[in-house]
C-alpha cells in the first residue's frame, strides 16, 4: 500500500469514529515515545555525583518534532535538568550513592603496563688491573658495602670481576601510577588505602638468583658477575669510566652491573559509588513521510571562534546525515556530500555507498588563508548539503521521488583575543583540556582524560565529548572508548566541551589515528639454556586491541637447529600449535631458533623469532685427596687408619649426585697396578670415607663422580648417560697412592 491510499483510509476511518475531546496538553495527531537511561552502576568517586546521558531519540523522530514542554523524567534518580542538544535529548542525574570496598591494581599509566626499574651497582677494577672492588647492597643495614677481589682470569687488565653473587637497591617507582578496578575504572589515588599497597613482581632479568624483595620502599635484587660466557652469568653492564669522581689511572674501569624488574601494585580502597536508570517520556508530532535531516558540526578551529595568530586557519566541518521514517536501507544507492565557502563556485564533494540509514563524512581539507582574515572579528560561512540517492523512487506526498537533500550552513569565527569568546559580567570561561593517545588501534580500548580541564573562578560541572565513530561513549572527567575495525586507516577527531557553574563553556579537539588491530608478537625462552635442561618456550605476544584478542587455537611455535645440533636433539611432547607455554629438553649444544605465529580474531597476525645458544653440560673435575703413608696399629687390629676426601667440583655448577669409591692392591709388590682388579670400598655417595687396609704394601685408589642436574628437566628424554661422569684416572699417581707400613718395634734398653 503506497503513501496516498493509506492516507486516504486513515480519513475514511476518522470519520467513521466519533469525535473525542482532545486536551490542551496533547495534540490530536500527537504521539508518546519514552527512552530508557541505561542502567549504570558502580560509578566512581565525586565526580560521579552527577552525570550526564545523551540519549539517542527513537527511529522515526527527530528533535523538532518533540514537545519540549513535555519532557518527563522517571525514576529513582534525582533530576537536575533535562533538554534537547544536538539532536539527543540530554538529562543529568544525580547519582544515588552507596559506600564500596574494592580491590585495585596499580599500573605505569596504562592499565596492564608494568613498572620497570633497572637496579645494580657499579664494578670497579683497580688501576692495577688485577683487582676489583665489587660493591655490594647489605640489606641489614641498609647501606652500600664492597669488597676488594682479586682477578680470576690471567690477563692484564682483567676482562671481567671474579664471579660473584651480588645484592642491589634501588627505589620502588610510584610515578604515574594510576589505580584500576578488575573491570579497569580508574580510581583517583585519594581513595586508596595506603596500609594496603603492596608491590607484585611479575618478571625479571633470566639471571636474577630468586624473585627480588620489596622492602621499605625499596626493590632488593640478586644475580651473578663475573666471566663472560658462562651459563649462569647473562648480566649485562654499561661502563662509566667517565662518572669517576677521582683522577682516573692505569687500568681503572667502571661498569654498571644492573638486572631489570617489572612489577605492579594491589591495594584496597575505599570510596562511593553512584547508580543512574529511569527513562525520558516525550511527547511529539510522527513524521508522515520519508525525510532527511542534516547536522554540520565545526571540528576546527576549536574553540569557534578561534584566536587570529597570524597564520592560515585549517577548517575541518563534519556533516551527518540520517533518513527519517525510512527503514529500506537496501534501496540506498549513494550518499553525497557537499562542502563549499557560501557564495564560491568551487564545490568540495565526497561520496560513499553504505546502504545504512545514517551516514556522514568530514571536510578537513578547508582553509582561511591568512590573508583574508582583517584586524578584529572576521567570520567565514559555509554551505554543506548532504544527498541521499535511492536506486528505485520512493513515494511521498509530492509524487515519487529518487533524491532527498538537506542543506545546512556554518560559520567560522576569527577574532583578535585568543580563546574562546569573552563571557562577559566579569566571569571566567572555564579551560578545556584534554589528553588522548597520538595513535591507537582498532579495538584497543583507550583513555580518553578531561579532567585536567579548569575553571579559574568556579567549577566545572559538565564534560561533553563528541567521540565520532568511537564505540563507547564518554561522559564524566574521563572514560575509555575504542574505534570498530572499519575506522582503521583513519585520522579521527575527539573534542571535549566543558561547561562551568556560570553555564559558560570553553572547548578542545585532539587527533587521533586508527592503526590496523595487529598483535605484537613475541617468543621468550625460560628456563636454564643448557643440555638436557628444561627449557619453555613462551608467548610473551602483546595484543592491545582486547575486542578482537588472538586466537590462541592458532598460536603455533616453531623451533630449529641452527647449527651444532639436529632436529633430532630437540625433544618435547604433543603439539607445538594451540598452547602458550610448550617444555622441552635440547641433547646437544649449539644455536637454535624458536619462531611464534599470532592471529587474531579478525584475521592480523604477526610472526616473531628468537636464536638463542645452548651451553654444553660440562663434566666435573674428579678429584681426591690421599695420605701417602699410613702405619698399621695393633691396638685396632694391626690395621692402618686412613681419610679419603673428595675435592671433586663441577665447572658448571651442577652438584655431585654420585660417588663410587675402589681401590686396587699392588698385591705382588712389583710397583704396578695393572695387573690388579678393582675393589669398591663406598658406593653410597660419601665425600668423605675411612680406609683400613690390613696389608703392608702399595693401595690405589680411584673416585667416580657422577653430577646430577641442578636444574628442572624431562626426564623422559634424558638417558643415564645425559649425566655427566668422570674419574681420577688422570690425577697424578703420586696423589693417588698410598703406602701402608709396620711400625718400627720400640727397644727399651734400661734394665
Amino acid at each position: 500500500m503506497n503513501g496516498s491510499k493509506l492516507l486516504l483510509v486513515l480519513l475514511v476511518l476518522l470519520l467513521l469514529i466519533p469525535t473525542l475531546p482532545v486536551t490542551d496538553a496533547q495534540a490530536a495527531d500527537a504521539k508518546s515515545a519514552s527512552i530508557g537511561i541505561p542502567l549504570s552502576s558502580g560509578l566512581r568517586g565525586n565526580d560521579n555525583s552527577a552525570k550526564a546521558f545523551y540519549l539517542d531519540l527513537p527511529s522515526g523522530v527527530s528533535a523538532s518534532s518533540i514537545s519540549t514542554s513535555s519532557l518527563k523524567y522517571s525514576g529513582d534518580n534525582t533530576l537536575v535538568s533535562m533538554s534537547l542538544e544536538n539532536g539527543k535529548i540530554k538529562v543529568t542525574l544525580k547519582g544515588i550513592s552507596k559506600p564500596e570496598t574494592v580491590e585495585v591494581s596499580g599500573y605505569s599509566g596504562v592499565r596492564g603496563e608494568d613498572f620497570t626499574t633497572n637496579i645494580g651497582n657499579s664494578i670497579w677494577l683497580y688501576a692495577d688491573g688485577r683487582r676489583w672492588q665489587i660493591n655490594n647492597y647489605n640489606e641489614a643495614k641498609d647501606t652500600l658495602d664492597y669488597q676488594a677481589k682479586d682477578a680470576s682470569d690471567w690477563t692484564t687488565p682483567s676482562k671481567y670481576p671474579p664471579m660473584t653473587l651480588v645484592s642491589a637497591a634501588s627505589n620502588q617507582s610510584t610515578v604515574g601510577r594510576v589505580w584500576y578496578t578488575t573491570n579497569g575504572a580508574v580510581v583517583e589515588n585519594q581513595y586508596v588505602v595506603d596500609s594496603t599497597v603492596k608491590p607484585v613482581f611479575v618478571s625479571g632479568s633470566d639471571y636474577l638468583k630468586g624473585e627480588p624483595k620489596f622492602k621499605n620502599g625499596k626493590i632488593i635484587t640478586n644475580y651473578v658477575i663475573g666471566p663472560e660466557g658462562s651459563p649462569l652469568i647473562n648480566s649485562t653492564y654499561e661502563d662509566q669510566t667517565d662518572a669517576a669522581t677521582i683522577p682516573v689511572t692505569g687500568w681503572v674501569e667502571g661498569r654498571f652491573y644492573k638486572a631489570t624488574v617489572n612489577y605492579h601494585y594491589t591495594a584496597t580502597a575505599k570510596l562511593t559509588t553512584y547508580s543512574y536508570g529511569g527513562k525520558v517520556s516525550f511527547d511529539y508530532k510522527p513524521l508522515t513521510e520519508p525525510a532527511l535531516e542534516g547536522i554540520v558540526t565545526v571540528l576546527a578551529p576549536n574553540p569557534n571562534p578561534t584566536s587570529n595568530q597570524g597564520k592560515d586557519i585549517p577548517v575541518s566541518l563534519k556533516i551527518n546525515g540520517e533518513l527519517l521514517a525510512y527503514n529500506n536501507s537496501s534501496n540506498i544507492e549513494e550518499w553525497v556530500f557537499y562542502a563549499k565557502e557560501s557564495g564560491s563556485s568551487t564545490v568540495y564533494t565526497k561520496k560513499n555507498y553504505i546502504k545504512a540509514l545514517k551516514s556522514s563524512e568530514t571536510f578537513a581539507n578547508l582553509v582561511i588563508p591568512k590573508g583574508r582574515v582583517p584586524t578584529g572579528e572576521y567570520e567565514k560561512e559555509y554551505t554543506l548539503t548532504v544527498t541521499v540517492r535511492f536506486s528505485k523512487p520512493i513515494d511521498t506526498l509530492n509524487g515519487s521521488v529518487t533524491t532527498l537533500s538537506q542543506t545546512m550552513k556554518a560559520t567560522v569565527g576569527v577574532t583578535d583575543s585568543a580563546g574562546n569568546p569573552p563571557s562577559g559580567g566579569g566571569n571566567k570561561r572555564p579551560v578545556a583540556v584534554l589528553s588522548v593517545p597520538d595513535s591507537v588501534m582498532a579495538g584497543q580500548e583507550f583513555l580518553v582524560y578531561g579532567k585536567d580541564s579548569y575553571d579559574p573562578d568556579g567549577a566545572i560541572t559538565d564534560y561533553d565529548y563528541g567521540t565520532g565513530s568511537a564505540v563507547e561513549p564518554v561522559t564524566g572527567p574521563y572514560g575509555f572508548t575504542w574505534y570498530p575495525l572499519s575506522e582503521v586507516g583513519n585520522r579521527r577527531t575527539i573534542s571535549l566541551l566543558v561547561t562551568d557553574n556560570d553555564n559558560f563553556s570553553g572547548s578542545t579537539t585532539a587527533k587521533v589515528n586508527i592503526n590496523a588491530p595487529k598483535p605484537k608478537a613475541a617468543v621468550k625462552i625460560l628456563g636454564t639454556k643448557k643440555e638436557n635442561r628444561k627449557i619453555t618456550l613462551h608467548d610473551a605476544s602483546v595484543n592491545l586491541a582486547e575486542h578482537f584478542p588472538v586466537d590462541s587455537s592458532k598460536t603455533r611455535f616453531t623451533i630449529q637447529a641452527v647449527s651444532g645440533g639436529t632436529a633430532g636433539d630437540i625433544k618435547y611432547s604433543g603439539t607445538l600449535t594451540g598452547v602458550s607455554d610448550k617444555d622441552l629438553v635440547i641433547k646437544k649444544a649449539g644455536t637454535y631458533r624458536a619462531t611464534i605465529y599470532v592471529v587474531n580474531n579478525v584475521g592480523y597476525s604477526d610472526t616473531a623469532e628468537i636464536t638463542f645458544e645452548i651451553a654444553p653440560d660440562e663434566p666435573p673435575t674428579a678429584y681426591l685427596s690421599v695420605p701417602n703413608q699410613a702405619y698399621r696399629d695393633p691396638e685396632h687390629g694391626n690395621k692402618a687408619a686412613a681419610v679419603l676426601d673428595d675435592m671433586s667440583f663441577s665447572p658448571d655448577y651442577d652438584f655431585i649426585g654420585h660417588r663410587l669409591w675402589q681401590y686396587r692392591y699392588d698385591s705382588d709388590n712389583d710397583g704396578s697396578f695393572s695387573d690388579e682388579a678393582w675393589s669398591t670400598l663406598s658406593d653410597a655417595n660419601e665425600s668423605r670415607i675411612a680406609f683400613n687396609p690390613a696389608a703392608v704394601g702399595r693401595y690405589e685408589i680411584r673416585l667416580t663422580v657422577t653430577e646430577e642436574f641442578d636444574q628442572p628437566t624431562l626426564e623422559e628424554f634424558v638417558m643415564p648417560a645425559d649425566r655427566r661422569s668422570a674419574n681420577t684416572d688422570s690425577q697424578s699417581a703420586t696423589e693417588k697412592i698410598l703406602t701402608v707400613y709396620n711400625r718400627a718395634p720400640v727397644v727399651d734398653w734400661s734394665w
